[in-house]
This record gives C-alpha cells, sequence and structure tokens, in this order.
C-alpha cells in the first residue's frame, strides 16, 4: 500500500516513523514533511490547506490511503476532497471537524450526549465576557472557540488578564475550573465503531513544576501506573461512543482520530476539550507503545471496517518524550540556529531513544529550527524511570542555541510520588 501523510510536525513525523516500520506499506511519503521525516518518507510540497492540491498529489502518487495529521487543513476540509477523489482518508469531514474548529459547537454536542464536561458560557461581548467570569470566579478558564494552534487557551487567577484574552476573541468559551489531573485518551473511529488506544499524559506548560506560560505540550509519558485500571472502559461509555453516536446521528459521521482531553476530578471524569486528531506530544509515547501495524488499522478507520480488526497489541514498555523548544517559545521563537548532535543520538541512543523532527528544515548539510517546538526526543524502557533516563541521555546530546526543555516530564510518577 502506498500511504500519503499531510503535515510536518512532531505528529507526523511519528506517524510516519511507525508507517515506515508497517511491512504492508510499499510506500511512503509526507507533504509537505520536515528534515527528519525525509530520512523516512518521499517529501513533496503541497499546500495543506488546498484540498484541489491534496487530492490531486495523492493521484498522482497512487495513494491507497492518505493521512490528514494538522487540525487546520481538517477544518478546512481537505479529508473531504481526497475522499471526492476516490482514495481512503484517515481523517473527519469538515463539518465532523467542528468538534475541535469550535469549542461552542463540541459543548453542543456533549451536551446533547450527556456527555460529562465542565459547565461553560460561550461570549461574544465584553459584557458578557464579564458576566461569565463573574459567575465563575477564579481560577478563569477563557478558551478562544475557533483554532488557535494550541495557544487559545489561558487559565489564570488573574482578573485583567483573562478579561484581555476575552476581549482578543470573536467569540469565547468560558468554563469552571476543573481540578484534577489531566489525561489524554485517542480512540480511532469509523463513524460507528470506536476502538481506544492507551492513555498518556502531556505536560503544557512551559517550565518545570507546571509554570510558566500555556504551550502546545512540551513532554509527554505513557502509560498512567496511577490511572484507575477501569479508566479507559468508563471514557468509553461515557465519553467516546456517545460523541461518536451523535455526530452520526447529526448526520455528520466523525472518521479518524477523536481525542478526548480529560480531568479526572472530585467529582469524575469531565471532558475539558475534543480534537478531531492526533495530538502532539501525546502522538509520540502512544504509537511508540503500539505493536500492531499501523496502515491496518488507518486503513480500517478510513474504509468503516473497525469492527472487523482484531484487538490492539500493545507493549509493556513505558515511553516518554521530551519537547526541546526554541528561545523565546511559546513567545515568538527564533529560528535558523543550527541543530547538531542528531547523529550521536542515532549512533549511541537507537533503537531505545530517537528524535522526532517538528519545527525544523534542511540548509544544506545543515538542519536548522523554524519553529516554536523544534522536535521531541523519544525514548522506551522498562518502566518510566528507564524511559526518563534514555530520553533526557540522548535530549543531552542534542545543541541548539537558545533551547529549552523541561526537565521534570514524569518525574514525579517514575519516583512513585
Amino acid at each position: 500500500m502506498k500511504v500519503l501523510v499531510i503535515g510536518s510536525g512532531a505528529r507526523e513525523h511519528a506517524l510516519c516513523r511507525s508507517l515506515s516500520l508497517d511491512p504492508d506499506v510499499s510506500a511512503l511519503y509526507c507533504a509537505p514533511g520536515n528534515a527528519g521525516i525525509a530520512e523516512v518518507a518521499e517529501l513533496h510540497q503541497v499546500d495543506a490547506l488546498d484540498g484541489a492540491a491534496v487530492s490531486a498529489l495523492a493521484v498522482e502518487l497512487g495513494a491507497g490511503l492518505v493521512v490528514v495529521g494538522p487540525e487546520a487543513p481538517l477544518v478546512a476540509g481537505v479529508a473531504d476532497a481526497v475522499r471526492e477523489a476516490g482514495i481512503p482518508v484517515f481523517g473527519p469531514s469538515k463539518e465532523a471537524a467542528q468538534l475541535e474548529g469550535s469549542k461552542a459547537f463540541a459543548k453542543d454536542v456533549m451536551a446533547r450526549a450527556e456527555v460529562p464536561t465542565a459547565r461553560s458560557y460561550v461570549c461574544t461581548t465584553p459584557e458578557e465576557a464579564a458576566e461569565a467570569l463573574d459567575a465563575f470566579g477564579a481560577p478563569y478558564v477563557v478558551k478562544d472557540d475557533g483554532l488557535a494552534a494550541g495557544k487559545g487557551v489561558v487559565v489564570t487567577s488573574d482578573l485583567d488578564e483573562a478579561k484581555s484574552h476575552a476581549g482578543a476573541c470573536e467569540r469565547v468559551v468560558i468554563e469552571e475550573f476543573l481540578d484534577g489531573p489531566e489525561v489524554s485518551l485517542f480512540a480511532i473511529t469509523d463513524g460507528v465503531t470506536v476502538v481506544p488506544l492507551q492513555p498518556a499524559q502531556d505536560f503544557k506548560r512551559a517550565l518545570d513544576g507546571d509554570e510558566g506560560p500555556n504551550t502546545g505540550g512540551m513532554g509527554a509519558y505513557s502509560p498512567l501506573p496511577w490511572a484507575d485500571p477501569k479508566l479507559v472502559d468508563e471514557v468509553m461509555e461515557t465519553v467516546l461512543q456517545p460523541t461518536v453516536d451523535e455526530m452520526r446521528r447529526r448526520g455528520t459521521p466523525f472518521s479518524g482520530l477523536l481525542y478526548a482531553g480529560l480531568a479526572i476530578t472530585s467529582r469524575g471524569v469531565r471532558v475539558i476539550e475534543f480534537n478531531a486528531r492526533f495530538g502532539d506530544p501525546e502522538t509520540q509515547v502512544v504509537l511508540a507503545r503500539l505493536k500492531t501495524p499501523l496502515a491496518g488499522i488507518l486503513t480500517a478507520a478510513a474504509t468503516g471496517n473497525l469492527a472487523d480488526l482484531p484487538p490492539l497489541r500493545w507493549s509493556d514498555e513505558a515511553a516518554v518524550t521530551v519537547v526541546v523548544a526554541s528561545h523565546n517559545y511559546p513567545g515568538t521563537p527564533r529560528t535558523g540556529d543550527p541543530i547538531t548532535g542528531l547523529d550521536e543520538v542515532a549512533a549511541q541512543d537507537a533503537p531505545h531513544a530517537y528524535v522526532l523532527h517538528a519545527g525544523t528544515r534542511r540548509e544544506g548539510d545543515a538542519v536548522v529550527s523554524a519553529g516554536g517546538r523544534v522536535l521531541s526526543v523519544t525514548a522506551v524502557g522498562e518502566d518510566l524511570t528507564e524511559a526518563r533516563d534514555r530520553a533526557y541521555r540522548a535530549v543531552a546530546r542534542v545543541n541548539l542555541d537558545g533551547s529549552q526543555y523541561r526537565t521534570d516530564i514524569a518525574a514525579k510518577v517514575a519516583s512513585g510520588a
């Protein structure tokens, strides 16, 4: 099978890496890709938001499966264009992708499906926002209704900061603060059948100790030894299956990857948000533990045959990923800095640890930074302690001037705290 992956981040590198190891994949392409993905897939230039261009490329390459990685192309309807070309595609339609594209839409779906989530108000004026903030009190949770590349959410005890963020958005969702640890759970679905993956936990704040500004994610780990063994079954029953069923009832079936961001609160599991695609950096650790070949799973979802898929197989090993970000991230990141040490990781740490590229590009023989989150180092081990040790040993070999990373990814849980 020939597979085309759309995107250029660490998530797409993780997907391409898994697909490259799948014996059923005869050719692997990625558009537009990055410097790391080029090592496992043939790169092609395309505007990822242009459905006609993406579908034309898929036809030209003879792709038997297209995987749309990022949220923006999904919300733009790229998956629809590929389907219209008669090619199986992993990723929801434009209408179904509104589960991520509009937080107000997602709240309405959850209400109709009786999915547990935070109480909220949708606000379009400063007056409405002020009333909602007053109703809930601090800490304030203010979410841009639309896509914001992981930076549209502000959680703060500063009322002025909350009002400022609300004022900068056309429409916001203001909701109650949810206490308790957060969990990410991915599920693959064909619009009817739902197959959950293994849960993971990511780290949103930029600095150690969960300090600093919110980011797109600075690291993740899996499995979660502290989580209730029944957690996945509970989320399937109360969140994932009801949501997929509701989307089908609306005439907009959701096919692809449904990501549930969850809070394990004192009152039970609550949904923080839905995403319509694999999440970064959790994808890196989840796929590192998946033993079932990936192409067959994604194809089954794309063709409506998930019910026939055998149970997924998982490694007992633990996985940890650490994100290396550029200078000044998550503000305006500095780009163009050379990255060295990647060959040393490949020579000395593989196969237990490896680098997945995100914001990188090649300039001649050099690899340079080209974004905020530049790369992530993923490692596996017998337990989280060994996986952490291997990940940070590899991170230490990577040199990027001014770069930053958290030193406490999975530290508490590895120590038993």
